[in-house]
């Protein structure tokens, strides 16, 4: 006799775990340190992510029941972040941005890992890293030393490139937005205006976000099918470069400094700990 197969997972426990999911994944497009991309690609959802993104309507048709809870989650866990980012750089901004950097340099050992394999040890292949790194730091360098009030002011404009940033990074896993969001003092303004539901702000960033998934998706599926070593380190040495920007300079005293060291090894140990359970 044939040994009883295991029942299928009942549809309402697929669609929570879903849900579930797709909060994660909201939650890591607005969480500085994190990105939409790397998350949906622990999870087992970047190619049929791709794929959306590639061709929607049929992609839709085949899978709305995968599709409509992943992103009912990831609005609310969009929106429902944004409100304690706000809060947290409103009260204490050295210490959220010590976090927040802990958080990114904490997710590169895993991301580095996945670009290590057979002949890409080789020091040729770390041209791009080390290129992206220099000029990316330069560029912010002469941004920070420049008028930037005179430019980034927040604006339609403005959020309409947060959108196609964030865009970005979910089509491109490692590429943490927020890292040049935060540099470029854009992120608090539109995480203040994803938390109170502002519509000068949603749909700028919404538009932003659509027009990048529309015209790049095709093109970086096709990269990263044939580049993805060289374009994931290129990407890398951008998000070092801009994370390195964001540390804080200067404390009010010992115990700034100190709580700043605690949430930067803090952010360190999570993100690290969340790279180790992706890769096993």
């Amino acid at each position: 006799m044939a040994p009883a197969s295991k029942p299928a997972p009942r549809p309402t426990t697929r669609m929570w775990l879903l849900l579930l999911q797709g909060m994660i994944i909201g939650t890591g497009a607005i969480l500085p340190g994190v990105s939409g991309g790397v998350l949906c690609l622990a999870f087992g959802l970047y190619e049929p992510m791709i794929q959306l993104f590639t061709h929607p309507l049929p992609t839709l048709r085949r899978h709305y029941r995968l599709f409509l809870p992943l992103l009912g989650g990831g609005l609310v866990g969009f929106i429902l972040l944004a409100r304690v980012v706000e809060y947290l750089l409103t009260v204490s901004s050295g210490p959220t941005m010590t976090l927040f950097a802990g958080l990114i340099f904490g997710t590169m050992p895993a991301l580095f890992h996945k670009t290590v394999r057979g002949e890409e040890r080789k020091a040729a292949a770390w041209v791009g890293f080390v290129l992206s790194l220099a000029l990316s730091f330069t560029l912010f360098q002469v941004l920070d030393e420049g008028p930037k009030d005179a430019f980034l002011q927040p604006g339609p404009g403005l959020f309409l490139f947060c959108g196609a940033v964030w865009g970005l990074s979910m089509l491109l896993p490692g590429l943490s937005s927020s890292s040049v969001l935060l540099f470029l003092g854009l992120y608090q303004p539109m995480a203040q205006g994803i938390g109170h539901l502002d519509l000068t702000v949603l749909l700028p960033m919404g538009a932003g976000f659509l027009l990048t998934i529309l015209l790049l998706a095709r093109l970086v599926s096709w990269l990263l099918e044939r580049y993805y070593v060289g374009l994931t380190r290129v990407l890398l040495g951008f998000a070092l470069a801009s994370t390195l920007m964001i540390l804080p300079t200067s404390f009010a005293g010992p115990g700034a400094l100190a709580l700043s060291c605690l949430t930067f090894a803090g952010g360190f140990a999570l993100a690290f700990w969340m790279g180790g359970k992706a890769k096993s």
